[in-house]
């Protein structure tokens, strides 16, 4: 009989829920041996108390799958009574099997109880189907079953918190990015406006030489300003809003000079 387990949306992790699970059934009580591990694919054998089996692993998508195989079992003392039965009825082994298994009766009786034609091969072969029962298969599906779980909710939980650790360090770059891109809203306004107040100056000195005032140190100001203004355009294109923000008040303050040097 074969069982199948989907742990759910751990996919991702199956190093981590193969590592976990065994931990767990080991802690169970199952014996793990024949480990064979691969890139999301391995393979073992478990066994608990007289039940053993095969499990596979396999990553489905965004889960994980186990896969368990039953494998019949067989008692060794119970199946050295029978294999010394050289020939008895069926239905007498298999009813003298209660009164052994009850500790009522010992080997012997039940061995000296089996009489008629059948082969002891053909007892055994009916004692494996009574003692194979769905109960006793399904043991270890059980324990299967919540140690999965277990390690699903675990590695859930984790991925829950890692994924609002991702989540809060993309918020705190959406608000770091918010906060640079009002700095750099900032700094183009800021330099608009001395880009505007330069060409006004500089249209004003025109004006006032025409009209013979001197405006040599004026214009030579507002020239330096125009500069200043042209290299703070290409800081804040880089990306350097320092050098920007230090060129554009530079900038400023020369438009302000020139203003107070018209007629020097």
């Amino acid at each position: 009989m074969v069982f199948v387990y989907y742990a759910q949306g751990v996919g991702g992790l199956y190093d981590e829920f193969v590592e976990r699970l065994m931990s767990q059934l080991a802690l169970r009580g199952t014996e793990i041996t024949h480990e064979n591990l691969g890139e999301g694919r391995g393979t073992m054998d478990v066994k608990q108390t007289d039940e053993e089996g095969s499990l596979e692993f396999a990553v489905s998508g965004r889960d994980v799958k186990a896969t368990y195989q039953v494998k019949r079992y067989r008692r060794e003392i119970e199946k050295g009574a029978i294999g010394a039965v050289t020939g008895g009825a069926i239905g007498s082994v298999i009813g003298s099997l209660g009164g052994l298994f009850s500790k009522e009766r010992s080997i012997g009786d039940v061995i000296g109880g089996a009489a008629g034609g059948a082969a002891a091969g053909g007892a055994w072969q009916a004692y494996q189907g009574w003692d194979d029962s769905k109960q006793e298969r399904t043991r270890f599906a059980e324990v299967l079953a919540g140690a999965a779980k277990t390690v699903e909710d675990e590695l859930q939980y984790i991925q829950q918190g890692q994924d609002s650790a991702k989540e809060a360090l993309k918020e705190r770059a959406r608000a770091k990015r918010a906060e640079e891109d009002g700095k750099i809203a900032d700094l183009r306004n800021e330099l608009e406006d001395v880009y505007g107040d330069t060409l006004a100056l500089g249209e004003e000195l025109d004006m006032l030489a025409e009209e013979g005032q001197t405006v040599t140190k004026a214009k030579a100001r507002v020239e330096r300003a125009q500069r200043l203004y042209a290299e703070a355009d290409a800081a804040i294109e880089a990306g350097d809003l320092v050098q920007c923000r230090a060129k554009a008040k530079a900038a400023r303050q020369m438009v302000d000079a020139a203003r107070s040097s018209v007629g020097e």
